[in-house]
């Protein structure tokens, strides 16, 4: 099966490497080959024997399977820069954390070319568990592509012939763990400033005590911290599933909002410089908690 790539991103990286160590054939293109981060892009790709594509047509022109793992908010822009080229009967796998309207308009666009679109929805974080991720398939041609899926190593289910029923599962479980970390954030940098984190963090572990806060805390901060950008833009897919079913996305859009506020600072060098050792990498969630205190109170000042 040829297979290519849309989003070099960390998803695809990962996707990519462990498709490459069964020596399946993969393509990849990323918006930002074409900027700063592209060096690095090549360099992987090149390590991997991945084959990098000049546009979103040369990467899936000719490919039996198309993977999309962008930013939520460029799952119906790929979509549309990439159906025109899909040759007929061409699987496109959208990995992106979406709403369920916004697959469905996705879906739309890929099918009226000739391709096959499948709605994915990751439910959790990819890194741990590679290409194994659980991962919830929906749509018409989702039974047709879950065998091939499994037989290269993923851990794919179909959820549903219906289109949105994936994705509105995913959406729905993100208000609860991306506002988790969110509310973790917030509630451990204020503990931090008041000087009370040990008891609060004492009385979460009584009240749920098979949950390590500590642990917990440090891989929170870590995660917003360095995907913070991408998390923000998933949440405000969160926002927008929940705004679907006709309900105002107060809490989904407070957690967009602390998330995109964290990836502001991350990318302003609070945290250290992207990319170098000790960026989102401390044991202890305190340091961070005090970079953020730190910048709060220089603003207050101002």
């Amino acid at each position: 099966m040829q297979i290519a790539i849309i989003g070099f991103g960390e998803v695809g990286r990962i996707l990519a490497e462990d498709l490459r160590a069964q020596d399946v054939p993969v393509t990849a293109f990323d918006l930002k080959l074409r900027g700063e981060a592209g060096e690095a892009m090549r360099e992987h790709a090149l390590r991997l024997g991945v084959h990098l594509a000049g546009s979103h047509e040369q990467a899936v022109a000719g490919a039996d399977l198309v993977i999309s793992a962008v930013t939520a908010s460029q799952a119906v822009p790929v979509a549309q820069a990439c159906a025109p080229a899909l040759q007929a009967g061409a699987f496109f796998l959208d990995f992106n954390s979406a709403s369920p309207g916004a697959k469905i308009r996705a879906a739309a666009l890929v099918d009226a070319a000739g391709g096959r679109y499948v709605e994915g929805a990751v439910m959790t974080s990819v890194p741990p568990y590679r290409i194994k991720v659980p991962l919830l398939l929906g749509g018409p041609h989702g039974p047709v592509l879950q065998p091939r899926l499994n037989a290269l190593g993923f851990d794919a289910k179909v959820a549903s012939e219906k289109l949105g029923v994936a994705s509105a599962t995913k959406m729905c479980r993100s208000v609860m763990i991306k506002g988790l970390e969110a509310m973790v954030i917030e509630s451990f940098t204020a503990a931090r400033h008041y000087g009370v984190e040990d008891a609060v963090i004492a009385s979460l572990r009584e009240t749920f005590p098979g949950i390590d806060w500590e642990k917990q805390g440090a891989y929170f901060f870590q995660r917003v911290i360095e995907h913070g950008r991408r998390r923000s833009e998933e949440v405000r897919e969160v926002a927008e599933t929940v705004r679907e079913a006709g309900l105002e996305p107060w809490s989904a859009s407070g957690t967009a909002e602390r998330q995109a506020w964290v990836a502001d600072l991350a990318d302003a060098g609070l945290f250290g410089r992207r990319g170098e050792p000790g960026f989102a990498r401390s044991a202890d969630w305190r340091d961070e908690a005090d970079r953020l205190l730190a910048h709060a109170n220089r603003r207050k000042d101002c």
